[in-house]
């Protein structure tokens, strides 16, 4: 077998069989595969597919590519993953509110893709936090703590670290198979008894329309459960950012706020709690989803994933101390302006695409692989869709590195907002339930 002729059979619209698709992700994990192959691959599969039954061998190769983790734990081992948005910061909320309700989570994250923001990068922007973690810490971390958040390391999923770079950087990263192979070889590799996916729907999601999202939204949980892990999907709004922030320091701040109660973004910690209400029901740590839901908030409510959060980000290498004093711990950037509305009206659209870009031109985001991100640039204060806003208040705060970049940002978000005469008609947060 060579490199050559599987892409070619995908070019020519066949579906390579499952030795095929092992070999290939294999030769991505050793580098037998080059970086022309790998994105020619990736190409070749956004464009026609490699059906069912090839999306589930690739997504076993991938996870087969390395180590597959096994737990013996008193409680479930759960997880949760996101499709990536605008403002999506729940995995930040979720994995300690899991813990908190006897759930173990060994989330393992990704960067951002493409104009969404990644768990790893939003972690980083605390001082000291190490996402990088060797089995053996990883494993001592979730049995004494129940959660933490890391990178996929060398040994978990190789193949699927490889391919994921590429697909940031050679315009693929919107393939059904491609996403479905990614998200499951690191979350079966990491031996999850139950999983819950977050598929985002909408202007500022990889999936724009509802079919999109419900077609990838069946493709992970049919893999995911084919390959024996409980799972189940909700596919969620998108038509503007889940949070009031998008930018890595920023973000954290909303999650700070929401846990210690300073601040509470209601989309934040609702769909937070409708996650972590399915990821329970699947564990068998609550009756129905509804159950799970309320043990959830309780967890926030109380304190009690807080207090984890603030265990995880300590031996994770941040501060001790984060928790009761993270507004001073956080970096922020020099120059901060405001965005002023150009007409009169109520919001009547967001394009999400179009702020998550902005932030990566700011510096928050990557536009070549192994760029060096900017933790403390971003937007924030975003107003949603339904707003009444005037001309000259502002529609959001720019947070940026210079002056220079600040405009470009301010011209950028004014663009990605189109004002109405009339209030328009909002989106459920919660769009369909798949399982």
């Amino acid at each position: 077998m060579d490199a050559r002729g599987i892409i070619a059979k995908i070019r020519d619209r066949g579906h390579p069989g499952a030795d095929e698709l092992g070999w290939f992700a294999a030769g991505l994990a050793n580098g037998t595969v080059t970086d022309a192959q790998a994105g020619a691959f990736a190409m070749a599969v956004l464009l026609n597919g490699l059906g069912d039954a090839g999306r589930v061998a690739l997504t076993r190769a991938m996870r087969d590519s390395g180590h597959v983790l096994d737990w013996d734990m008193p409680g479930p081992v759960l997880d949760k993953h996101s499709t990536g948005g605008i403002g999506d910061c729940v995995s930040l909320l979720l994995a300690p509110a899991l813990a908190g309700c006897g759930a173990y989570v060994p989330m393992i994250s990704g960067r951002g893709l493409g104009h969404t923001g990644g768990t790893l990068d939003k972690l980083e922007a605390i001082p000291g936090f190490r996402t990088a973690q060797s089995e053996e810490g990883l494993r001592a971390q979730v049995a004494t703590i129940g959660c933490a958040i890391v990178a996929a390391s060398n040994d978990l999923a190789p193949a699927d670290r490889r391919l994921y770079a590429i697909r940031d950087i050679s315009g693929t990263v919107e393939s059904i198979d491609l996403i479905t192979a990614s998200i499951l070889s690191k979350k079966l590799a990491a031996g999850l008894e139950g999983l819950v996916l977050d598929v985002k729907c909408g202007s500022g999601a990889f999936m724009k329309t509802q079919a999109r999202a419900e077609a990838l939204a069946r493709a992970l949980v049919t893999t995911a459960q084919g390959a024996g892990c409980m799972t189940s999907a909700l596919i969620t709004d998108m038509d503007q950012p889940l949070a009031t922030a998008a930018g890595n320091a920023l973000e954290v701040i909303e999650v700070m706020e929401t846990l210690t109660g300073a601040s509470v973004n209601t989309a934040l910690w609702d769909l937070t709690c409708a996650l972590g209400g399915e990821a329970l029901a699947l564990g068998g740590l609550a009756a129905d989803a509804e159950d799970g839901a309320g043990r959830i908030a309780q967890a926030l409510e109380s304190g009690a994933a807080a207090e984890t959060f603030g265990k995880m980000v300590a031996a994770q290498g941040g501060p001790s101390d984060f928790v009761e004093r993270w507004p001073d711990r956080l970096p922020a950037a020099p120059v901060v302006r405001e965005v002023p509305a150009l007409d009169d009206g109520y919001i009547a659209a967001v394009d999400g695409e179009a702020l998550g870009l902005a932030v990566v031109h700011l510096g928050g985001g990557r536009l070549r692989e192994g760029d060096r991100v900017n933790p403390s640039v971003g937007l924030s204060d975003l107003i949603g869709i339904g707003e009444e806003k005037g001309e000259g208040v502002p529609l959001a705060m720019v947070h940026a590195a210079s002056a220079e970049a600040a405009e470009a940002a301010i011209r950028a978000v004014q663009a990605a907002y189109r004002v109405g005469t009339s209030i328009p008609d909002e989106n459920p947060l919660i769009r369909q339930r798949i399982s």
